[in-house]
């Protein structure tokens, strides 16, 4: 089948080379001349496992990407991976996905074939039949579900094992309005389940109700996270360790051990957009969802409790402070609302000297902080510190070692217990 996808993101480089994989045409439909260069050249332009030797293998075959939108005009499916940004109160920023959905209109006013378009954003309920069909339709000069069809098919794919998330899915989700549209989004599908492991469930719903399970899907995760978190923060309190409370309850399947590691909280696009956009939606509407503000809430406050608990050992004014790991996650780049922005920030409120060490993230957190100092190793960051925090657990902070002994006062403060107690440090686990 042919498929273009708008957006070269995270999600639509991702399911572009993982759709190329499967067999499907595919083009990527970018603005940015630089992605599309980059794609076309058979490179990635994000940094995600696996993905590279997907584009490598599948560009200039059944993968290209273009600038163009005319290229829409001989798919057959069209899907939108577009951003969907926070608003100052919480709730998403349509902007970039109405005006693809416009271009996308301007193409299908001269298609006479039957097309599909989906959305692949994440999306309060009612956007894709009201401002995306209704973007198509003021442009395109056609009736959705009549000469186009619109559909919703959220992604639930984690940074740093995106294309592990998509080929082997838990779940696949196809809202649509008509059989038309499920019976060619099912068909899209069919070569991922006949290969996928453990025959994934496809469940097939309303547009209405496809929007709002990503948002109940993320929702509910990360208020398990903050759960967690201040179960954590009372079994600190009472000297109890709360990874062995954790691996306990986990054995109940009612609870599951998944996302039962206390720490420093959740970061990244989506917990923290989605979380803040269900709840602006939902206000908006006249429910104020108190769970889900004490889950943001609990999240906030865990750099700060890290930040606290420096302050017990060491006054850092004028002292080196190393900041170890500076993605929201390891296995990934990206740094946006990673918990190490908030904890470098306290620090420069506290007049510290911050050095920071990320094995592939630095460079977009020296947007955030470009007059820190940064490190090219962790045992760099750790000479001479006088307290060093772990922000993210890349596996390479477990096997530190003699690394510490270079430090001026050996201070450790682990918000992800990635680090073994030794003798010759004094460590402070956030959480236990």
């Amino acid at each position: 089948m042919k498929l273009s996808i708008v957006g070269s993101g995270y999600v639509g480089t991702t399911i572009a080379g993982c759709f190329a994989d499967l067999g499907h045409e595919v083009v990527n439909v970018d603005i940015d001349e630089e992605i599309v260069e980059t794609i076309n050249a058979g490179e990635s332009p994000i940094h995600e496992p696996g993905l590279e030797e997907l584009i490598a293998t599948h560009a200039g075959e059944t993968l290209s990407a273009t600038t163009d939108y005319e290229a829409i005009h001989e798919t057959d499916v069209t899907f939108l991976a577009l951003p969907t940004p926070s608003n100052e109160d919480g709730s998403i920023d349509t902007g970039y996905i109405e005006a693809a959905a416009q271009s996308v209109g301007e193409v299908l006013a001269e298609k006479e074939t039957p097309h599909l378009v989906v959305v692949k954003s994440t999306v309060i309920p009612g956007t894709t039949e009201e401002l995306v069909a209704n973007a198509i339709e003021s442009t395109a000069g056609k009736r959705a579900g009549e000469d186009f069809h619109v559909a919703m098919n959220p992604e639930f794919l984690r940074e740093g094992s995106a294309v592990t998330d998509f080929l082997e899915p838990h779940k696949i989700v196809l809202g649509t309005q008509d059989a038309s549209a499920r019976e060619t989004l099912e068909a899209v599908y069919d070569p991922l389940r006949e290969q996928a492991p453990g025959d994934p469930p496809v469940f097939a719903t309303g547009i209405r109700e496809a929007e709002m399970i990503k948002y109940a899907n993320n929702a509910f995760l990360a208020s398990k996270i903050s759960l967690i978190n201040d179960i954590g923060n009372i079994c600190k309190e009472f000297d109890v360790d709360a990874y062995e409370v954790a691996e306990a309850i986990g054995l109940d399947d009612r609870i599951s051990e998944q996302f039962l590691r206390s720490g420093v909280g959740w970061g990244g696009s989506c917990f923290p957009k989605d979380v803040d956009a269900i709840i602006a939606a939902a206000t908006q509407a006249g429910y104020e969802p108190p769970m889900l503000e004490a889950a943001r809430e609990v999240n906030d406050h865990q750099p700060t409790r890290m930040l606290e608990l420096l302050d017990g050992h060491v006054d850092s004014t004028d002292k080196r402070v190393a900041v170890l790991g500076l993605a929201f996650k390891p296995g990934t780049d990206d740094t946006r609302n990673s918990r190490a922005i908030p904890i470098i920030q306290g620090l420069l409120d506290r007049d510290a000297t911050v050095v920071a060490y990320d094995p592939v993230a630095t460079a977009n957190m020296q947007t955030h902080f470009p007059d820190i100092e940064y490190a090219d190793s962790a045992a760099r960051a750790l000479e001479d510190a006088s307290a060093a925090l772990v922000v993210t657990d890349w596996d390479e902070f477990a096997a530190l070692d003699t690394e510490f002994e270079s430090m001026a006062e050996p201070v450790v403060i682990d918000g992800r217990r990635i680090i073994e107690r030794r003798e010759g440090i004094v460590y402070e686990g956030l959480t236990w």
